[in-house]
């Protein structure tokens, strides 16, 4: 079946409707598909000044919806599969959901309850995937004894606001703070514990722009690149979810893949996992319990190719950090340009993209241009804005000797390393002379036994180490057996931190 990533929940908000088409423009550059998911809320105040969230008025959804609606049909048409959706959150007693269609001529339903907003959708293809479900029942966290697998078959364990998959693991739900914290109550494991077949994702709750890649994208298992094919990929829960850089992962029991039902008993269960940077560790858990942990740090790094082995490596390479906005307050905004050359061939090419204000060109089977904009500022003060972003990047894959030299070009900077060099360390390229330049002209001479002020303040070009495909790629292969009702899922994660959160494979219940 053919991976293809969105974000599967990129909120835009009335105040920024004029934007759409500069969203839908940066979904295409950078997802296989989107479903945008309309954001009909917003602050109001009380008469004695209490702020509260509530929905836009009536006339201005229906307005937006309108306008949402007109987009779809125009950027399908064009080729590019879109689909419409909203958030819903009603009383907050079952927990928030973004609501998506199959076609693009329903109507956005506001009851107080999910058992109601089923109800509503019954007579159309449409779904409802819960998010940041470990908050507190109530409270807008997930109630689990009102789902309905069928309306819901997936939920969103992982965002920008953290990780909902538990309460004792780390990545937890700190940004929204008045929303937190977390709690083991409402998270998806309690959800499995109630043998409920629901898979899980990862995607960015982004109310900025979509598609932040530091923000966590879903990738779905579809046999083709149609809405008709995606939809029935996401309701059959072939589905998985990653914190940051995109991995290429199968798993299957039987050969029946993620989110499937199998029959209990003995199976075969497989997994492969191609990812951006070297694996540490995949973790196998049966019915959330750790099973087996298959280590994949120390199978790899002593192995060290000959000058004329043929090696193909993975490196990220990342723009950014920059003048701190306390001492420059005009120096919000930086333009990259830049330029890739090897001698043997560039295998492929991921974006680490955050913001807008990327592009990748001329891409050919040895080298590539592209140009970068990079942002030290929070997003605009919105109320929903995301944490500040200081970088953007790519993976790079190449393959050649490891003495072939590569030429990395950075505005008026040029380096040169050999495939082994970028092999033995990561390494920071500064702008330190700018920096310098930028110091004196605003401040003059700036004398100091440290060089902080310069340092601190310098654009920097940061070389993640070059790893080899052993490291970054791993299969295994093991005989399980799986009681009426039980489950097995998988976690992946990367020496880096990244994670992924693969649905699991359940056993019938009878």
């Amino acid at each position: 079946m053919k991976k293809l990533w969105t974000d599967l929940h990129s909120n835009i908000h009335h105040n920024q409707m004029g934007e759409l088409d500069k969203w839908v423009e940066h979904a295409r550059k950078t997802l296989d598909f989107w479903p945008v998911a309309y954001y009909p809320f917003q602050m109001i105040k009380t008469e004695t000044g209490a702020g509260l969230e509530d929905l836009c008025d009536k006339d201005e959804i229906e307005k937006d919806w309108e306008i949402l609606r007109k987009k779809t049909k125009q950027v399908n048409e064009e080729g590019y599969p879109m689909f419409m959706g909203y958030e819903w959150q009603g009383a907050g007693l079952d927990g928030d959901h973004n609501v998506f269609f199959l076609d693009n001529a329903q109507d956005m339903k506001h009851p107080m309850r999910y058992e109601e907003l089923k109800e509503a959708c019954q007579n159309t293809e449409a779904i409802a995937i819960p998010h940041h479900v470990a908050y507190q029942l109530g409270s807008r966290g997930k109630n689990w004894d009102t789902h309905d697998e069928a309306f819901s078959p997936f939920a969103e364990i992982y965002s920008s606001h953290g990780c909902s998959e538990n309460d004792t693991g780390c990545m937890d739900m700190e940004r929204h703070l008045h929303m937190g914290p977390r709690t083991g109550e409402t998270c998806y494991e309690r959800g499995l514990e109630k043998g409920l077949h629901v898979g899980c994702i990862a995607s960015g709750d982004n109310h900025i722009i979509p598609a932040v890649c530091d923000h966590g994208s879903m990738c779905v298992l579809a046999k083709a690149l149609t809405k008709e094919a995606i939809w029935e990929g996401m309701k059959a829960r072939r589905v998985y979810g990653v914190s940051r850089s995109r991995m290429d992962i199968d798993f299957t029991v039987d050969d029946q893949p993620m989110g499937a039902i199998v029959p209990a008993g003995e199976h075969t269960m497989a997994f492969s996992v191609k990812a951006a940077d070297a694996i540490d560790r995949v973790e196998i858990l049966k019915d959330n319990v750790l099973e087996e942990m298959v280590v994949h740090s120390g199978s790899w790094e002593r192995n060290r190719p000959g000058d004329e082995d043929t090696v193909r490596v993975k490196f990220a390479a990342e723009f950014g950090w920059g003048p701190n906005p306390r001492f420059y307050k005009d120096m919000l905004v930086k333009e990259w340009e830049g330029y890739l050359a090897v001698p043997g061939r560039l295998v492929s090419i991921e974006k680490l993209w955050n913001s807008y204000g990327q592009r990748l060109y001329d891409v050919a089977k040895n080298s590539c241009r592209f140009h970068m904009t990079t942002y030290m500022s929070t997003t605009t003060g919105h109320w929903m804005g995301a944490s500040m972003v200081v970088k953007e990047g790519f993976v790079f894959e190449v393959e050649g000797k490891p003495t072939d030299e590569l030429c990395l070009k950075v505005d008026d900077y040029e380096y040169r390393f050999t495939i082994r060099e970028l092999m033995e360390t990561s390494r920071i390229l500064p702008q330190y002379k700018e920096s310098v330049e930028l110091a004196e002209r605003v401040y003059g001479k700036v004398d100091h036994y440290r060089d902080d002020f310069y340092w601190h303040n310098a654009y920097k070009t940061r070389l993640r180490q070059a790893v080899p495909e052993a490291a970054y790629t791993v299969k295994f292969e093991k005989r399980i057996f799986m009681e009426p009702g039980s489950q097995y899922r998988i976690r992946v994660w990367l020496k880096n931190g990244d994670r992924a959160w693969v649905s699991p494979v359940f056993a019938e219940r009878g």
